[in-house]
């Protein structure tokens, strides 16, 4: 138990004396943005005061590299270039990160340091209407960003920055702008205001 996923967030909270939600997620691609909103939905419920959400992704065994198949996520030359004409695909990385969280409120009273407050988030899945099962929906998309917007109470024209998660597929990318372009019109017709 001491190196298998399932008891990763329950040892964290085990060895560092924490209590409240101790919870592993695992949502493929998402996984890091879902713990954070499930952190934030935590903290918003009083289930805990501050909250520590991130991800991990390691592979193994080390240097063992992927098979192309065509039509299929991996890059045929192993690069990926996002939004591109010339994507054909991505590659795994590795890596770890982790925010600690806290209501903005209790951030403010304590004098942290503020790196960015969430306003708002929201998780879906489009289910059967998935464009293909690893690959969402226009119509997916458009939903969640609205019901995000919804909650933080703000229109399009008020965000001027977007982090994509951009994969750089020809299926993926496409349906992420299309989704966000979606989203957006719904509450605005200015053009050009977000990069």
């Amino acid at each position: 138990i001491s190196n298998d996923k399932d008891y990763l967030a329950s040892r964290i909270s085990y060895k560092l004396g924490l209590n409240g939600p101790s919870i592993v997620i695992q949502t493929a691609c998402s996984t890091s943005l879902v713990a954070v909103v499930t952190a934030v939905n935590a903290l918003l419920s009083g289930q805990c005061d501050y909250a520590l959400a991130g991800g991990i992704s390691l592979q193994w065994p080390r240097g063992k590299g992927y098979m192309f198949r065509e039509g299929q996520i991996f890059s045929k030359d192993g690069v990926v270039r996002t939004f591109d004409a010339e994507a054909n695909g991505t590659v795994l990385g590795e890596g770890a990160g982790m925010v600690v969280l806290k209501r903005a409120r209790d951030a403010i009273r304590d004098r942290d340091n503020i790196w960015a407050i969430i306003r708002g988030s929201a998780v879906n899945n489009d289910g059967i209407d998935k464009t293909g099962y690893t690959a969402p929906s226009v119509s997916g998309q458009a939903m969640v960003i609205e019901l995000s917007q919804n909650h933080a109470d703000v229109t399009a024209e008020e965000i001027s920055y977007i982090e994509a998660h951009g994969t750089g597929t020809k299926l993926g990318d496409p349906i992420e702008v299309a989704g966000l372009t979606d989203a957006f019109k719904r509450s605005t017709s200015e053009l050009g205001f977000c990069a």
